[in-house]
């Protein structure tokens, strides 16, 4: 099996370097040597291996990955943010082989038609990108098959077990709010409308990320001796040989995992043909900067001696920015994740008997969702301006995405020992960009990291999440299984507020909508500034765009001005898809490896 801690030897030299062993990146390697057994390909991941781990394998247990000090988990460190109330984030970021694909929530959905056409790129219209977005597509939902994957790697399922009453009370609250039930919300257009959830997960209740059902096989089927995967190893740098083409990559063995020093010293491998960078939004700027490719002042600053200028590199951090509020459930505790959580010594059990509860994710039910007319009008004319240019005559683009998690989506510290569950919302195009940078040239060095959430002019982002908000609120009062908010957990009211309500209804069970004042939106807006955080779904720092508009690769995912360098994560979108971004990173996938296969002539083959 070509699976390594330490490189042999004997390998010096591979056709293709792949760096980086996330969703996308296991595609691409795993595609590349089924099309051609003499093509040698090598997997750089920095993580550990994920083959059939318990916390990898069991969507349930996806929450683990995120306790401090995880080993799966990377977790990069932001500047505090004076917008963010003063905070400093935390982005969780896959740190193991098959990347986010291995560790997150898992939830099916999909970007619209218009994301995709948005990015105005030969060869990346919705209609270009349908095949690929099929191809990885095993999908046992409604809808249709000219939509979905009927025969790709990844079941799409709903697993083996589902906590039903919150579901089914969330589903009709949001049709009471106004947001009409349709079966398939992820056919690349349907908006303003909720679903019951699909998952990444097989109909026998097994995670579906790219490590296990695009790389493990052919790992282990000895019938793949060109494919190597180096895991608990961290690229450094790529290597540019005097005709600015990517000749290998500079790396060291992770000192994360392995403790020999002797073996931390920094070593190349060579590529006769490429250089593939996948090692996402935050990880791949970082290998270009510390290998001289980048904003020539930002390199300058950080004593990296500039081989290439591309100023685009780091730059058009976007991320959705997610928004949390917490309920009481008045389901029974096996309705909820939460009785795993709230005592983790069942994981043993639910292990060894292999519960069909461990097949959950937790998340049920999802919308994509629009404001009236009346409401938009109510959040300003900045608002207004902007949703007409962004917004108005789409019908298709959702302003926010709701999802309902069963459990608490979260740190569970400071609530009480009873079911929970979540309504979450993030905004599906916010206007806010962010940067990443390295400070030094070294790999430890940290980074200067700023997601810019609320920074935009007009405060169009925080006026999109106090709308969200309300929704929230509207949502949970008209489920027959919500006991109640968890008070805590949401904006202080002043005395004598309409809006602080703790009761859903009045004596008729009638429940009307809950008034704000002013300064009850500005309890929100203080209480968004101090609760909004990471989505896990950051893109754009390498932007697929010309040159002349910040761009760092162009339509074949080449870098502008050198050779042999691709990139291949969701560093490469130009602009935001209004869904949980795992469909378009897989999609990114399969579309860098139909392009490298047509360009090294292996489609022949």
């Amino acid at each position: 099996m070509g699976l390594y801690k330490t490189l042999p030897t004997t390998i010096q030299e591979v056709d293709v370097i792949i760096a980086g062993g996330g969703t996308a990146g296991c595609i691409v390697a795993a595609r590349l040597a089924e099309a051609d057994p003499q093509l040698s390909v090598l997997l750089i991941e920095n993580g550990q291996d994920n083959y059939q781990s318990p916390q990898v394998i069991h969507p349930a247990l996806f929450r683990s990955h995120l306790i401090p000090g995880s080993r799966t988990c990377l977790q990069y460190k932001s500047c505090e943010l004076k917008q963010l109330a003063g905070r400093s984030l935390i982005a969780p970021s896959g740190g193991l082989l098959g990347g986010g694909s291995s560790m997150n929530g898992l939830l099916y959905t999909r970007a619209q038609r218009c994301d995709y056409d948005s990015w105005n790129t030969k060869g990346w219209s919705s209609d270009d990108l349908l095949p690929c977005l099929k191809k990885f597509e095993t999908y046992h939902g409604p809808g249709s098959n000219d939509r979905h994957g009927v025969e790709g790697p990844l079941e799409i399922s709903r697993g083996s077990y589902r906590g039903k009453p919150l579901e089914e009370d969330f589903v009709a609250a949001m049709k009471a709010v106004g947001f009409p039930e349709t079966d398939d919300l992820q056919d690349l257009e349907t908006a303003n409308a909720v679903a019951h959830s699909w998952a990444y997960i097989s109909p026998e209740g097994r995670r579906q990320d790219t490590a296990h059902n695009y790389l493990h096989p052919k790992l282990r089927d000895g019938k793949h001796p060109n494919l190597h995967v180096l895991a608990e190893t961290q690229v450094v740098r790529v290597l540019l040989d005097n005709e600015k083409r990517a000749s290998g990559v500079e790396y060291r063995e992770n000192p994360d995992y392995q403790t020999d020093t002797t073996k931390q010293q920094k070593r190349a491998i060579k590529a006769r043909k490429l250089v593939v960078l996948s090692a996402g939004t935050i990880g791949t700027p970082s290998i270009l900067e510390r290998s001289g490719i980048g904003n020539i002042d930002s390199l300058t600053k950080a004593n990296v001696k500039p081989l290439h200028s591309l100023p685009g590199v780091g730059n058009n951090y976007q991320d959705h920015q997610l928004l949390l509020s917490f309920y009481k459930a008045a389901v029974p505790p096996s309705d909820t994740l939460d009785h795993i959580f709230m005592d983790p010594q069942k994981i043993p059990e639910l292990l060894s008997t292999n519960s069909s509860k461990l097949s959950w994710n937790g998340f049920d039910a999802s919308a994509k969702v629009r404001p009236t007319k009346s409401e938009i009008d109510n959040l300003g004319p900045h608002f207004r301006e902007a949703w007409n240019k962004d917004f108005g005559s789409n019908q298709n683009k959702p302003l926010v995405s709701m999802l309902l998690y069963s459990g608490i989506l979260g740190n569970p510290a400071g609530f009480p020992p009873e079911p929970h569950f979540t309504v979450g919302s993030y905004a599906a195009y916010p206007h806010s960009r962010g940067y990443v940078h390295i400070t030094g040239p070294g790999i430890d060095d940290p980074l200067d990291y700023n997601p810019g959430y609320l920074a935009d002019p007009g405060d169009f982002d925080l006026k999109t999440h106090i709308w969200a908000y309300k929704k929230h609120r509207e949502v949970a009062r008209r489920m027959p299984s919500c006991g109640g908010e968890v008070v805590s957990k949401h904006p202080q009211f002043p005395p004598g507020s309409k809006a602080a309500l703790t009761t859903l209804g009045d004596e008729s069970g009638a429940v009307t909508d809950i008034e704000y004042s002013p300064e009850d939106d500005q309890a929100i807006e203080q209480w968004v500034r101090e609760n909004v955080g990471v989505c896990w779904h950051f893109l754009g720092t390498c932007k697929m765009a010309p040159p002349e508009e910040m761009g760092v690769v162009n339509d074949k995912l080449d870098m502008h001005g050198l050779r042999g360098l691709k990139v291949a994560d969701m560093s490469i979108a130009p602009k935001m898809v209004s869904a949980n971004t795992q469909s378009t990173a897989l999609m990114i996938g399969e579309k860098a490896a139909d392009i490298i296969i047509k360009e090294l002539g292996l489609a022949e083959k």
